[in-house]
């Protein structure tokens, strides 16, 4: 068993997000219980690329797709994620029923980020994300991430602070693979979260 940080994590580092508008009947499977959050037929679908940093408790990258969901308030639940660290992955199926897979994460900070992410049977996404002048976006900075564990609804709290900045993002998306319902579309907003704190879970 590979040994993790009870909850709460405390995390920082740096966030790269988009935000999609999606058909329902394209989204990935949700679990049972829980409803996308629609207007005008359409959901919200969020993608970022994560690299975790100090101070925070780990430090790994992730890449991570998740629709709004209904909830008490602003909630979300996670359908496809992956991370390069076995501490993070044990952990976050553990304590939160968050369906962690690992993949080969690279990263390139810079003027403009790039990323990548790639399994053993193929690849799953590329990105490469630019600030734009602009003055900083508001981000919510209290959420609910709710998953299924041991069988039963997981509603965990998240708690941000971060400095967010408009960005122009240029995503390649594999057709074939996971995240093949976001391909060939673009996203409505992107931005880069920086410097951002967060606690996960309660």
């Amino acid at each position: 068993m590979t040994a993790y940080p009870p909850e709460p994590w405390n995390l920082a580092g740096q966030a790269y997000l988009s935000v999609w508008r999606v058909q329902v009947s394209e989204l990935p499977e949700l679990p049972d219980g829980v409803e996308p959050a629609v207007a005008g037929g359409r959901a919200q679908v969020f993608a970022a690329w994560i690299d975790y940093q100090e101070p925070g408790q780990l430090r790994y990258h992730e890449l991570l797709a998740a629709v709004a969901v209904r909830g008490r308030r602003l909630s979300s639940s996670i359908t496809d994620i992956w991370v390069d660290s076995e501490v993070s992955l044990a952990g976050g199926r553990a304590l939160w029923g968050i369906p962690k897979d690992l993949a080969a994460l690279d990263f390139t900070h810079g003027r403009t980020f790039t990323a990548s992410a790639t399994t053993q049977e193929d690849w799953i996404a590329t990105a490469a994300f630019t600030a734009r002048p602009s003055l900083p976006v508001r981000m919510p900075a209290a959420f609910d991430v709710i998953q299924i564990l041991d069988g039963r609804l997981k509603r965990s709290p998240v708690r941000a602070k971060t400095r967010s900045h408009p960005a122009a993002a240029d995503w390649r998306i594999n057709e074939a693979g996971p995240l093949g319902f976001l391909a060939g579309q673009r996203p409505v907003l992107s931005a880069h979260l920086r410097d951002f704190k967060i606690v996960f879970g309660g």
